[in-house]
C-alpha cells in the first residue's frame, strides 16, 4: 500500500488531489473529538496541515454504550436459570442436569453459528449484525415471558437457545467496533469497555434471579417472581432493541487511525483469513490458554449455586453476590488492562502476568471455598475475578496484534468458538468431578490447566503486527 493515504471528506468522497493535503484543521490535534455535519460549509473542505488525516468522532462514544448495554442484556441472561437452579427444578420439576444445560446452550450455539456470523459481519459491518443480535435477544426473552406455566419449562429453554444464538453477534464484537471507532491510543480501552458490556450483563444475572425469584414461598408467588423477571428482561431488550435500530452505525465517515484505514482497504477473504489464521503459531497458541482461562471461568459460573450451597446451605442470594463481586471486580480488571495496554503496549508481558495471576487467584479460592466463612470466600472471589475476567480484553487485544491485518472480527469469532468448547467440556468435566471426587479435586484440576495455560502463554511471540502496521503509517 502506497504511505500517501487519499484523505476522505466527511460525506465519503475521497479526493484524488488530497494525497499532499490533510482533512483536520490546523489548530486540529491528531484524534481530536470531531462531528462532521453532512452538507455543512465545511463539507469536503481540506486544508493544508502536518497533522496525520485521522480523526475520531463523539459518535464513538454513543455507539460503545449502546452496545455495552446491548451485549449485557443478552449475556444476563446466561445464568438467569443456573443461579437459581434449587428453585427452577423444584418449580419446574425438571433435574438440575436440564438446568445446567441453559447455560451450556450458550455454548453450543456458538461454535457452529460463529463462522457464518464472522462471515455477515465482514461481509455487512457492525450495524446490520448488532440490529439481528439484538432483535433475537428480544425475541428469546419475550418467549420466556409465556413459559411461567410449570409445564412450559420447554418454551423457556426455546427462548434461552434464541438468545444464546444471538450472542454470536455480540462476543466477537469488542475487537472490531473498538478498531472502527477508535484511535490508536483508545483502541484497546475501548475495547475493554466492549468486554465490560458481557461482564456487566453476567452481573447482573448472578444478582439479579436470587433477589426478584425467592427460594421460599408458595408455588403461586414462586411463579408470580418468574414473571415479574421475565418481563424486566423482556422490557428492556424491547427499549434496546429500538434505539439500536434508530442510532446505531456501522462505521463513522473517515478512520479513526492508520491501521484501521489500511485494514478496511484490504480485501479480505474470509476463507483465506481462516487459513490464515490456524497456521499462525502464535494465534495457534493463544486459542488454546484462551480457551482454558474462559473455559475454567464458565465451568465455575455455570455450577456457582451448587458450589456455593455445598459448603453454606441456605445462601441462594450469597450465592448471586459472591458471582456478582467476581464479575464487577473483573470489569474493574478489565478496564485496568485496557488502560495499561493503551500506554504501555506490552501485549505480551501483560497477558503473561495477567494469566498468571489467574492460575494464583484459583489456588487461593481452592483453599478458602470450605473455610466456614463465606465473608473469606467472598475476597477469594474477588481475587479470582479481577485476574480471570480481567484477562479478557487483554487476550482479544493480544490476539488483533499478533494476526494483523485479519479481519478482528473474525479473529475474535474463532477465538471464542474454542472458548465455548472448552466451556462445554470443562463444565461436563467439573460437574462429573463435583459429583464424585468432590470440589477439592475439582478445583485443583482447574488449577492445573491455569498453569498449563500460563505456560502457553508463555511460548507466544510477541509479534505485534498491528503496532508496526502504526509506526510505519
Amino acid at each position: 500500500m502506497s504511505p500517501q493515504k487519499e484523505s476522505r471528506s466527511g460525506n465519503g468522497l475521497i479526493h484524488p488531489e488530497a494525497s499532499k493535503s490533510k482533512l483536520l484543521l490546523a489548530e486540529d490535534p491528531p484524534h481530536k473529538d470531531v462531528d462532521l455535519i453532512p452538507g455543512s460549509v465545511m463539507d469536503g473542505l481540506t486544508v493544508e496541515a502536518n497533522e496525520p488525516p485521522y480523526m475520531v468522532t463523539k459518535w464513538r462514544w454513543m455507539i460503545l454504550s449502546l452496545f455495552v448495554l446491548f451485549s449485557a442484556s443478552n449475556s444476563m441472561q446466561w445464568t438467569q436459570y443456573t443461579i437459581i437452579q434449587d428453585v427452577v427444578t423444584n418449580y419446574y420439576g425438571v433435574s438440575g442436569n436440564l438446568v445446567s444445560w441453559t447455560s451450556m446452550v450458550y455454548m453450543i450455539t456458538y461454535v457452529p453459528l460463529i463462522f457464518p456470523a464472522s462471515w455477515l459481519l465482514s461481509r455487512t459491518g457492525l450495524r446490520v449484525t448488532t440490529i439481528i443480535g439484538s432483535l433475537g435477544t428480544c425475541l428469546g426473552a419475550w418467549l420466556k415471558v409465556f413459559s411461567v406455566p410449570q409445564d412450559m419449562f420447554w418454551l423457556g429453554f426455546m427462548g434461552q437457545t434464541v438468545v444464546a444464538m444471538s450472542q454470536v453477534f455480540i462476543l466477537n464484537v469488542p475487537p472490531r467496533l473498538a478498531a472502527v471507532w477508535f484511535g490508536a491510543d483508545q483502541v484497546s480501552s475501548a475495547c475493554s469497555i466492549g468486554v465490560f458490556g458481557n461482564q456487566l450483563g453476567v452481573a447482573l444475572g448472578f444478582v439479579l434471579p436470587p433477589m426478584i425469584v425467592r427460594a421460599t414461598g408458595t408455588i403461586e408467588q414462586i411463579g408470580a417472581d418468574f414473571q415479574v423477571m421475565f418481563y424486566l428482561v423482556a422490557g428492556v431488550t424491547s427499549v434496546l432493541f429500538v434505539l439500536i435500530l434508530l442510532f446505531f452505525k456501522a462505521a463513522p465517515s473517515t478512520p479513526p487511525s492508520a491501521a484501521a484505514d489500511m485494514g478496511s482497504s484490504l480485501d479480505s477473504n474470509f476463507l483465506q483469513s481462516i487459513k490464515k489464521l490456524m497456521t499462525n503459531r502464535n494465534y495457534v497458541l493463544l486459542l488454546i490458554s484462551y480457551g482454558l482461562n474462559v473455559g475454567v471461568f464458565y465451568a465455575i459460573s455455570t455450577l456457582l449455586n451448587q458450589l456455593v450451597l455445598m459448603y453454606y446451605p441456605g445462601a441462594n442470594e450469597d450465592a448471586g453476590r459472591i458471582g456478582l463481586v467476581m464479575v464487577v471486580a473483573g470489569m474493574i480488571g478489565s478496564v485496568m488492562c485496557g488502560l495499561i495496554l493503551d500506554k504501555t503496549h506490552r501485549f505480551k508481558e501483560t497477558t503473561l502476568a495477567v494469566y498468571a495471576a489467574s492460575a494464583v487467584g484459583m489456588v487461593v479460592f481452592t483453599f478458602t471455598l470450605n473455610c466456614g466463612v463465606i465473608g473469606v470466600v467472598y475476597l477469594s472471589s474477588i481475587l479470582l475475578g479481577f485476574f480471570m475476567n480481567g484477562y479478557l480484553p487483554v487476550g482479544f487485544e493480544f490476539a488483533s496484534e499478533v494476526t494483523y491485518p485479519e479481519p478482528e472480527g473474525t479473529t475474535s469469532g474463532i477465538l471464542n468458538a474454542v472458548v465455548q468448547i472448552f466451556g462445554i467440556l470443562l463444565t461436563l468435566l467439573y460437574e462429573w468431578m463435583l459429583s464424585a471426587v468432590h470440589d477439592r479435586w475439582a478445583n485443583l484440576t482447574l488449577c492445573a490447566l491455569l498453569v498449563l495455560g500460563t505456560a502457553i502463554t508463555a511460548a507466544i511471540r510477541p509479534d505485534l503486527r498491528r503496532q508496526a502496521a502504526e509506526a510505519k503509517a
